[in-house]
């Protein structure tokens, strides 16, 4: 019987075609975040039991483009950039667990297959799509600075659908690129039963955040942002009452595992 290796699928003798190597995982990038108010029965509408709407703006959503690099532990992906490599769009809300405050993605598209497989490790619940933003620079007229006066736009499709599309116009430094997106992340892990009728295979849900975190200074400024319908695609129902505002900000994260919280009891279907 041969031993097969590997953190994720496919599982080989070597291990070396998994799609993704063990935790943990280094992230630098760009994030592009604008904050909006929605109508907070579509946030439940969201929210699996035991979680429950913030006690605080429950209807605060965060829509964050990301710019990323990323890699292992041996770094051997930066040497071969399409592994390393990739942009995503994920949409945050706030949520209440046992009277704590977390944050938690609902919706997530990213364009590289390994950071689908790892999204679904860490309880992301991530798409293919098309994400595209401006890219800053120091120099020369085709790149906006990070800073007073910097202009970025950025877009998401998925099947060929424009979900969104926002604009920030930077105007000053600010303390944080944000307050969704500020806490430990409460995701689900879910997967179907083989056997047809049969409850959740996996049915978890766990908290995450970063190992460890570092940041260059964060802008913040105006934003306009619109979310389109499409057939399979459900974010135009978080439909923009108010806009906050928007951020710009250079960040590095280490992700290295979660903690189980409860199992069982999301009632999943």
């Amino acid at each position: 019987m041969a031993t097969v290796h590997g953190f994720y699928t496919p599982k080989t003798a070597t291990g070396r075609s998994s799609l993704v190597p063990a935790p943990p995982w280094y992230y630098s990038g760009d994030l592009l975040t604008v904050e909006y108010r929605t109508d907070p029965a579509r946030v439940a509408e969201l929210l699996p039991e035991p979680l429950a709407l913030a006690k605080e703006d429950p209807g605060a959503v965060a829509i964050i483009w990301a710019d990323w690099q990323s890699c292992s532990g041996g770094k051997d992906e930066l040497l071969d950039p399409v592994r390393a490599q990739y942009k995503e769009c994920f949409v945050v809300v706030r949520c209440s667990y046992q009277g704590r405050t977390y944050s938690r993605c609902v919706y997530i598209w990213v364009d590289k297959d390994f950071a689908i497989a790892r999204g679904t490790h860490q309880g992301y619940p991530k798409k293919l799509g098309s994400i595209h933003m401006t890219r800053p620079h120091p120099f020369g007229a085709a790149a906006p600075r990070i800073g007073e006066g910097g202009v970025f736009g950025a877009t998401l499709a998925a099947a060929d659908r424009r979900l969104s599309q926002a604009v920030v116009r930077l105007r000053e430094p600010s303390e944080t690129n944000g307050f969704v997106n500020g806490h430990p992340m409460a995701h689900n892990r879910w997967l179907p039963s083989i056997e047809l009728g049969g409850g959740p295979a996996l049915d978890e849900l766990i908290v995450t955040g970063a190992a460890s975190f570092e940041g260059g200074q964060a802008w913040k400024g105006d934003a306009e942002i619109e979310l389109f319908d499409a057939p399979t695609e459900e974010l135009a129902g978080l439909a923009v009452d108010e806009v906050i505002g928007g951020y710009y900000r250079q960040v590095g994260v280490v992700w290295n595992g979660g903690t189980l919280l409860e199992s069982g009891t999301s009632g999943a279907r």
